[in-house]
């Protein structure tokens, strides 16, 4: 049964009295933005660095002649808790710099002992007799000895692939000059004089070698390990000159330009009929070239062949002396090098460095970056780079530069005058329409960093982010 409504309960719709609004879009022009990208970041390594003009793609870096050998550090294998050093990695030691028996390597590599060490353990003590080359597998060991004052004052801060006790081999009246201790728990390879002497007596091949390199050891070096050039000075008189020559690399190293490309694809029905009010092509081109941007940033900082973090001397790689980035450590990587431009942070690093400044009553100064205020210390700008890399453990890096030829620092590297150039240093090319109907252009950009002497990047390593100050 049909219950019929009264005319008391029936519900009256509002009569419309005007156009509506999605009716009224329909005839109405839509503002659009421009397409927005998320990757896009500041980029202000690509801003900051000078950019040399590389003809025939590649750079030659002429250096001083150096005596300074075996400056690396020393890789390892491991197998569960088993540690062992690759033989050939032994070559990174001074006194066997250049020496490439395979075998005698391996008896040296086979008589390190392992020794695994807890925090807070002293490794060797200042003073005591020294009979044995120290290398670290894995962990943090501070250096520490008695200053001018008989306080006790940090020497250096070791970690992971560095070593120490190296002269200890070749001296039997050696002594520790300073005491180690473990910050961290971790792994020490020990390969003792008795060892080494033990194959040195079987091997007259690195009996020669060591000859060699006690003769070249004598060979007048300056303070950065280069040949001296000799010279007279404060003399009186008709004083006979010292004759001297400029001594160069005999094989220099050149950084050869290397490439991001892409192939861009449009439509020609997309291109034609859907370029108002923005041109497709145009807005396409675009994105494509900011993504190749932030991709050539990304190798500049991790490229293992030229990427400024995996070629920084290792002389140049300092660690924090307590976990996050401090003040101190700020000043030691300063003080490294002259006319240092500007530190280079991930942002989250940056934020770190607040925290630890603010917790110290310091507020860094902030200086004028082209017409943008940006934080400083000791009036060098901190800048943000999000292609550092932050690991799983939450530990960064910190690099700071000096920059340009006439500075001896670091230079970005790229050729310009490229055909069908769109801006310095890339270029896009027509490649053609295809079957169906598909316009196709190649978009490439050439580029390349040098560092121009080792101390013209310096590094702090394994600065802890994620630490808050009590």
């Amino acid at each position: 049964m049909t219950v019929e409504s009264s005319p008391e309960t029936r519900l009256e719709l509002p009569r419309q009295s005007s156009l509506g609004t999605a009716a009224a879009r329909n005839l109405a022009t839509t503002t659009k933005s421009a397409p927005q990208m998320q990757e896009i970041s500041s980029r202000w390594l690509l801003r900051m660095l000078p950019w040399v003009e590389t003809q025939g793609g590649a750079y030659r870096v002429n250096r001083r002649l150096s005596y300074t050998v075996g400056d690396g550090t020393v890789e390892f294998v491991q197998d569960g808790a088993d540690v062992r050093v690759i033989p050939r990695e032994l070559g990174e030691l001074a006194l066997l710099r250049g020496f490439d028996d395979v075998e005698v390597l391996t008896a040296l590599a086979d008589r390190c002992v392992q020794h695994d060490f807890r925090a807070g353990e002293t490794l060797v003590e200042r003073g005591t007799p020294a009979d044995a080359l120290h290398l670290v597998a894995h962990g943090r060991i501070g250096q520490t000895s008695l200053g001018s004052y008989g306080e006790e004052v940090v020497l250096d801060v070791l970690a992971d692939g560095d070593r120490f006790g190296e002269n200890v081999l070749l001296d039997e009246d050696a002594r520790w000059e300073q005491t180690a201790t473990a910050e961290t728990s971790g792994t020490l390879l020990t390969l003792s004089r008795a060892d080494f002497a033990a194959v040195l007596s079987a091997a007259p091949g690195l009996r020669s070698h060591l000859d060699a390199f006690s003769s070249l050891s004598h060979q007048r070096q300056n303070h950065r390990g280069e040949a001296e050039i000799a010279m007279s000075a404060g003399h009186v008189g008709e004083h006979e000159l010292p004759g001297a020559f400029v001594d160069y690399e005999l094989k220099p190293r050149e950084y050869e330009l290397s490439v991001a490309q892409t192939i861009l694809r449009i439509h020609t029905r997309v291109a034609d009929l859907y370029n108002g009010p923005m041109n497709q092509t145009e807005e396409q081109l675009r994105l494509t070239i900011e993504a190749l941007r932030e991709r050539q940033e990304h190798e500049l900082i991790n490229n293992r062949e030229f990427g400024l973090l995996h070629n920084a001397d290792f002389k140049q790689r300092i660690q924090p002396h307590s976990g996050p980035p401090t003040p101190d450590d700020m000043d030691e990587l300063l003080c490294r090098r002259r006319g240092s431009k500007f530190f280079l942070a991930h942002p989250r690093t940056i934020a770190a460095i607040g925290r630890e400044f603010n917790a110290r009553g310091l507020y860094p100064d902030h200086v004028d970056l082209g017409g943008q205020q940006v934080p400083a210390w000791r009036g060098v700008p901190i800048l943000p780079c999000n292609k550092i890399p932050v690991t799983k453990e939450k530990t960064s890096s910190i690099l700071v530069m000096r920059t340009g030829e006439e500075s001896q620092g670091v230079v970005g590297l790229r050729q310009t005058g490229l055909p069908d150039e769109y801006e310095p240093g890339l270029s896009v090319r027509f490649m053609g329409i295809d079957e169906q109907a598909i316009t196709s252009y190649l978009v490439s950009t050439y580029y390349s960093a040098a560092i121009l002497v080792p101390d013209a990047v310096g590094v702090l390593e394994n600065v802890q982010i994620a630490r808050w100050p009590k």
